[in-house]
C-alpha cells in the first residue's frame, strides 16, 4: 500500500463529500434521533453513501467502519479498513453552526496510518500520513508547546471544569466548545487551542482520522487515564479523550485520571 496514493484518493473523496454536505447545510433536513440527543439527518446518510461508494469501488478489499453504516464485523479480518464519520458534529450541522467535519481515516493492521478531516464551511482541510507530518491546507502544523494549565486555551465543557467535585480546582483557562470531536483534535494539532478533554466514551470514527493528524503534529491523544487508544477492536469504542501538546498532556491526565466513567 502506497500511502501517497491513498491520500490522493481520500482527499478527493473528502472534498466531494464536503461539497455534498455543504450543499445541505442550512437547508431543510429530515432528522431522527438514533438515541437521546444523538440525531442523524438525511445529509449524514447521503454523505455516508457517497463515501462508501467512492472508497469501496476504489478499494473493494478494504474493511469499512462508519457511524452511519451497520457494522457487520467483516472489518475485523481485513488488513486495511476505512474509518468514516460522514458528518462529525451533526448537532452543530442541524443548528446551522459551522463546527462539523467530514472525517476519513485509514487503518492498517488496526492502527490509523492516514487521516483527513475537512470542514467545508470554514475551508479547513487537515491531513496527515504516518511519518510525514501534519498539514492544514497543505501548510505544516504543530501542536503548542504550552506547559501550564493556567491560562491555556481549552476545548471542553465549561460546566465540567467548574464542577465543585474536583479535588483541586481548575485554574482560569480560556474554555470553548466545538461539537465535532475530530475538529477539536485538529484545532489542538494546529496549535489553535492547547488541549481538549472529553470525559465520555468516543467511537473510533470520532477519533481515528484526527489521531493521525494529532500525532504527526506532535500532540498526544489518549484516554483520560493516559492509556493509549486501541483501535480496530470489536466495540470500536474508546472511553474518553485527552489531547494536548506533549508538555501539557501529562499535567492534564494527572488532574483527570481518577475520574471513574460509567
Amino acid at each position: 500500500m502506497e500511502l501517497g496514493v491513498e491520500l490522493a484518493l481520500v482527499l478527493e473523496a473528502a472534498r466531494e463529500a464536503g461539497a455534498l454536505a455543504a450543499s445541505r447545510f442550512g437547508q431543510p433536513l429530515q432528522i431522527r434521533d438514533k438515541s437521546p440527543n444523538n440525531p442523524v439527518t438525511d445529509a449524514d446518510l447521503a454523505v455516508d453513501a457517497l463515501l462508501k461508494a467512492r472508497l469501496g469501488a476504489a478499494r473493494p478489499d478494504y474493511g469499512w467502519l462508519s457511524e452511519e453504516t451497520v457494522d457487520d464485523g467483516s472489518r475485523l479480518t481485513a488488513a486495511h479498513c476505512w474509518v468514516v464519520d460522514p458528518i462529525d458534529g451533526t448537532r452543530a450541522f442541524v443548528r446551522n453552526k459551522p463546527h462539523w467535519t467530514v472525517c476519513i481515516g485509514l487503518m492498517q493492521a488496526g492502527e490509523p496510518v492516514l487521516g483527513v478531516v475537512y470542514n467545508p464551511i470554514t475551508g479547513e482541510l487537515y491531513h496527515a500520513m504516518r511519518g510525514t507530518g501534519a498539514f492544514l491546507n497543505d501548510k505544516p502544523i504543530r501542536a503548542s508547546s504550552t506547559s501550564d494549565v493556567k491560562g491555556c486555551a481549552m476545548l471542553g465543557d465549561t460546566g465540567m471544569f467548574a464542577h465543585p467535585a474536583w479535588p483541586v480546582a481548575w485554574p482560569p483557562m480560556v474554555v470553548e466548545q466545538r461539537n465535532s470531536i475530530a475538529y477539536r483534535m485538529c484545532l489542538v494539532a494546529a496549535g489553535t487551542f492547547d488541549a481538549a478533554i472529553a470525559l465520555s466514551a468516543k467511537h473510533d470514527w470520532d477519533l481515528a482520522a484526527a489521531a493521525v493528524i494529532a500525532a504527526e503534529a506532535g500532540a498526544l491523544a489518549t484516554a483520560h487515564d493516559g492509556t493509549a487508544f486501541r483501535f480496530g477492536q470489536e466495540q470500536a469504542r474508546q472511553k474518553s479523550l485527552v489531547v494536548a501538546g506533549s508538555q501539557l498532556h501529562g499535567l492534564l491526565v494527572e488532574r483527570v485520571r481518577h475520574v471513574r466513567l460509567v
